[in-house]
């Protein structure tokens, strides 16, 4: 893609996160206020929102948590401290409560906080990417790969409404929500956010990533704020909440992955985490409570589509272990480990097109579509956003069942937006004709009994598959609803012909047959053979929203294709 020129937006907010190391101390404070007024009203009214109860559930959280984590010494250290705070509580005075929480939210907020270096924002925009370019490429000469350097743009294609992105970021502050595959996202993302000339974000990653030393260095200068997934009680949830909210009110541009998690089954995400989400709504309410209606919020759904994904294998194994309930935080898959990276980085990267960011029209925070204007629309009328808070007096009210409402219908807008976006690549397809074909000789799409089935039933004769192909993505174009063909497979009007479904099928072949570690699929004559099931479930999960046909015959087994896996 053509890197679009540096706007005045994008300038400006370059110059407002490079002034965030200075606003820091007065976010954490105003974040430290906020809970500990919540919590205090709250104990004055009584119930099960006692001072004492908060403390109560941190301790028996964490303990249960070390308890489960290991016997090192610091651990033992950390778990005696907890025990001893709980077998305290009851003698404590409300003054010692008080500093106690006082000085939990204090750590939690500093543990959270992010940081922002321009040297090394410009460093990652200017120099890094060339510097990608040529030791990422399998070079054949110096030329060569000063040739991948320039190219990089075209490896990582950035697409989508970009115009009304950018004219939303102009007016308001920016919630970039894209979906969530690869512990890559937040470098690819930043990298097309630089690249469409939108303006850099903060965003919250997990704690656990900060544990590979490249990317943690980036993360840590780049507006990463760190989220702690170990930490299940409710006051650690309160810190996180408020600081995202008081970072909107202040006009920084935020980025959440709104599905929580990588999508361990490479589904597009049909279910959101809506905590972080909730706090656009906050933040936008308490604009309004501020006399600053005109402080508008935007969410912007976003995509991120890979031909390959890094830690593929590791993610559908753990998702089919109970369906992902077996682990919840992965920190030994392939990105924690810099020669898989790079492996990875050498051979899907140098391919054109080969990750594709695809945003979306802006929203409202309420799920609104915005006009040209960056006026609110319902039902095609401009609707004022700050009277979905304003009671018939015209004064604020606060209601959290409300606002809880208003977060699950922006969610569920952008379940709805997602799959519009998802941008298909030929692995995709690919797997989702040959899975079809399998599941249809099987009578039956469960991996559980698939990974069971004879070889025989593994192997799809070349045609069909061509055909299949075909017939999907014919589907995909005339469907704006389930997403879009990649770019290089055909464009939106021109129909995929039995040729062009051919080239599509081999050059999926290629990719799914030589990046993992075993083969997915491979080609021997007229046969294709799936040689990893699971992995080709994981592919084809990314058509997963896009419906089976009605009446497709059931195929005979082909006898001879007995030895081919």
């Amino acid at each position: 893609m053509t890197v679009a020129p540096m706007t005045r937006t994008v300038r400006e907010a370059e110059n407002r996160l490079a002034g965030f190391n200075s606003d820091r101390a007065h976010i954490l404070a105003e974040v430290e206020r906020r809970v500990m007024n919540r919590l205090c009203t709250r104990a004055a009214a009584g119930g099960d929102a006692s001072l004492e109860y908060v403390l109560n559930d941190v301790c028996f959280a964490e303990c249960r948590r070390l308890e489960a984590s290991g016997r090192s010494k610091a651990t033992r250290h950390e778990l005696e401290r907890w025990r001893a705070l709980g077998g305290r509580l009851r003698t404590m005075s409300d003054d010692d409560k008080r500093r106690e929480l006082r000085e939990l939210v204090a750590y939690y907020g500093r543990d959270i906080v992010g940081n922002f270096d321009n040297r090394v924002y410009r460093f990652a925009n200017d120099i890094l990417p060339p510097a990608l370019g040529l030791l990422f490429s399998p070079l054949g000469s110096l030329r060569d790969g000063l040739s991948a350097a320039r190219e990089l743009d075209q490896r990582i294609r950035v697409e989508g409404e970009l115009d009304a992105v950018r004219e939303a970021a102009e007016r308001g502050t920016l919630v970039v929500t894209p979906t969530h595959s690869s512990n890559m996202d937040s470098v690819v993302i930043g990298f097309a956010l630089e690249r469409a000339g939108l303006p850099p974000v903060t965003y919250g990653a997990g704690k656990n990533l900060f544990t590979n030393p490249f990317i943690s260095f980036f993360m840590r200068n780049l507006g990463a704020y760190r989220v702690d997934r170990r930490l299940r009680f409710e006051l650690y949830k309160d810190v996180l909440k408020e600081y995202s909210t008081v970072l909107l009110e202040n006009g920084y541009h935020s980025l959440f992955f709104p599905g929580g998690t990588r999508s361990r089954s490479n589904l597009v995400e049909p279910s959101l985490k809506l905590g972080l989400l909730g706090t656009a709504i906050t933040a936008y309410k308490n604009n309004v409570r501020a006399g600053a209606p005109h402080k508008r919020i935007y969410v912007v759904p976003a995509t991120i589509n890979y031909r390959l994904v890094l830690e593929a294998a590791t993610l559908i194994d753990d998702y089919l272990a109970e369906q992902g309930k077996s682990r919840y935080i992965i920190d030994d898959d392939e990105f924690s480990r810099l020669g898989r990276i790079v492996e990875f980085m050498r051979k899907i990267l140098v391919l054109e097109g080969s990750v594709v960011i695809r945003f979306g029209r802006p929203i409202d925070v309420f799920g609104n579509d915005v006009d040209d204007d960056g006026e609110s629309l319902r039902a095609g009328r401009r609707v004022d956003p700050a009277s979905y808070f304003r009671g018939a007096d015209g004064a604020v009210a606060d209601d959290d069942q409300r606002d809880d409402e208003y977060t699950r219908t922006l969610g569920r807008r952008l379940v709805e937006q997602f799959p519009r976006h998802t941008v298909l690549h030929s692995t995709h397809l690919v797997a989702r004709a040959l899975y079809d074909w399998v599941a249809s000789s099987a009578g039956t799409r469960d991996i559980y009994r698939i990974l069971r089935v004879p070889p025989s039933l593994l192997a799809v004769p070349l045609d069909r598959a061509v055909a299949a192909v075909a017939e999907l993505c014919a589907r995909v174009q005339s469907d704006p609803t389930v997403g879009v063909l990649h770019p290089a497979l055909a464009a939106d009007t021109e129909p995929v012909t039995f040729e062009s479904a051919a080239r599509i099928l081999d050059d999926a072949v290629r990719a799914l047959g030589t990046y993992h570690t075993r083969p997915v699929v491979e080609r021997h004559g007229d046969l294709i053979t799936v040689r990893d099931p699971k992995l080709l479930l994981y592919y084809q999960n990314r058509t997963a929203h896009i419906r089976e046909r009605r009446e497709q015959p059931r195929p005979s087994p082909v006898a001879d294709a007995g030895g081919a896996a």
